[in-house]
């Protein structure tokens, strides 16, 4: 599995799990051998952020794409000493297409290849056509629901690709126990790395975050932040809310807290979000989920995307003390089954992974064939590929990073000090600079 965020390592790991026929709380298959690859890059999960998704793998290693490669080409790899049955890409769309053409290539008139699964981690409120494309050419891409799998077959199919691929199943990291009154009344917001994505919109929900809680001293008001500082997930977080609230006078009954999200949700009785895919989770649960307003109803807000869900409310209105109401129709349509059927939400993929393996090993699975080639896209795909360093043909270009099996710690040295000046750049200096350009 190879991934290039915490999200999308949470995303892809549960998936495979999922896939091997393990429910929420059970193992996976016995044989199962999870093999973890990391997408060298400014995302890269911490230790933390990957102990805090709670799966473990069998071994671990932080690649270029190239690398990756060579190591599932070779199958000689000493940390997976086999080549692999499945690969499930939980990266962004362009990085999948290019380990798509790059394991086109290196299993080019190969007897057997391995099986590749994409999807998505959440809502998929932008970019459709764009997204799916650049996943075209996977043996499976998963829709977390039944109106995204209309939606991704759809496009193929408007374009005149296969959309075969398209499998409906779930989001993998769903469960928990069905909510039940706690004590005291727990309000949780579920913050994002770039949603909103204006300081003053950022302050504004922080504000009213702190008004709610002293609106409402009996209750208990949570702050659920994604990463901790100097830390990146999927998205570039230039204003992060551990430093917005800094000299913000807080009520007693305000925190902030880390963790994982369910864990959070156990003691969860009302979620607030702008978008998150935390609310998805909450509905599951039949939690009481409300997804803000007040900054309107926008696409770039990605709330639009919930549209008809009966969760849309303002802080006004929680203050006031409404608890927003589900539409059933909406909530089946999300794949979210707040009705109990999620145990056979992935009954379907599995079924296509088991026989499109079963053809691997018969030798009679075609090779990879992605929507995007030098034909159909000649101005696109190149400079996709490049960003990997893969040519045209996705072969490694010159100069490509050679295999880095082993580095020294001077090298992770280097990497860590490179890294953290880029978040520190993106986090400090680019605020600073976008500021002195607007006066």
């Amino acid at each position: 599995m190879l991934a290039d965020s915490d999200t999308r390592w949470k995303w892809g790991s549960l998936t495979a799990k999922r896939l091997t026929g393990a429910a929420e709380g059970e193992e996976a298959a016995p044989d199962l051998r999870l093999d973890g690859y990391l997408l060298r890059g400014r995302a890269t999960p911490t230790p933390r952020q990957l102990e805090e998704v709670g799966v473990r793998a069998d071994s671990m290693r932080e690649v270029t794409a190239i690398e990756f490669l060579n190591a599932v080409a070779s199958g000689r790899d000493e940390e997976a000493p086999e080549a692999p049955d499945v690969i499930v890409l939980a990266l962004v769309g362009g990085a999948v297409q290019a380990v798509l053409h790059g394991l086109a290539r290196v299993f080019a008139g190969a007897a057997r290849r391995p099986v590749v699964v994409t999807g998505y981690v959440g809502v998929v409120y932008e970019k459709l056509a764009d997204g799916l494309l650049l996943r075209h050419g996977a043996d499976v891409v998963l829709a977390n629901s039944r109106q995204d799998a209309e939606r991704f077959r759809a496009v193929y199919e408007g374009v005149g690709a296969d959309a075969s691929g398209v499998v409906e199943a779930a989001l993998p990291f769903l469960g928990g126990e069905p909510y039940a009154p706690r004590d005291p009344y727990t309000v949780v917001f579920a913050a994002q790395p770039s949603v909103p994505e204006k300081r003053a919109d950022r302050a504004y929900l922080l504000s009213r975050l702190i008004q709610h809680a002293r609106r409402h001293p009996e209750r208990e008001v949570l702050l659920k932040l994604r990463s901790k500082p100097g830390e990146h997930t999927t998205h570039i977080e230039e204003l992060p809310y551990q430093k917005l609230v800094r000299g913000e006078e807080q009520p007693a009954n305000f925190r902030l807290v880390y963790g994982h999200m369910g864990e959070v949700l156990d003691r969860t009785d009302l979620l607030v979000t702008v978008s998150s895919t935390a609310a998805l989770e909450a509905l599951h649960r039949r939690i009481p989920t409300a997804v803000l307003t007040d900054l309107g109803v926008r696409e770039a807000l990605g709330n639009h995307a919930f549209i008809g869900s009966g969760c849309l409310a303002s802080w006004d209105q929680l203050d006031a003390g409404q608890s927003p109401e589900p539409d059933p129709d909406w909530v089946a349509r999300q794949g979210v089954a707040a009705d109990g059927a999620y145990e056979t939400a992935f009954d379907a993929a599995r079924e296509r992974v088991a026989k499109l393996t079963a053809r691997s090993r018969d030798g009679s699975l075609p090779p990879i064939q992605p929507y995007y080639t030098q034909v159909t896209a000649p101005g696109y795909l190149p400079g996709i590929l490049a960003r990997h360093h893969l040519g045209p043909d996705a072969t490694p270009l010159p100069g490509a990073p050679a295999a880095d099996r082993d580095p020294g710690p001077v090298r992770q040295a280097v990497r860590s000090a490179a890294r953290g000046a880029y978040r520190h750049g993106v986090q400090r200096v680019a605020p600073v600079i976008r500021r002195m350009g607007e006066l």
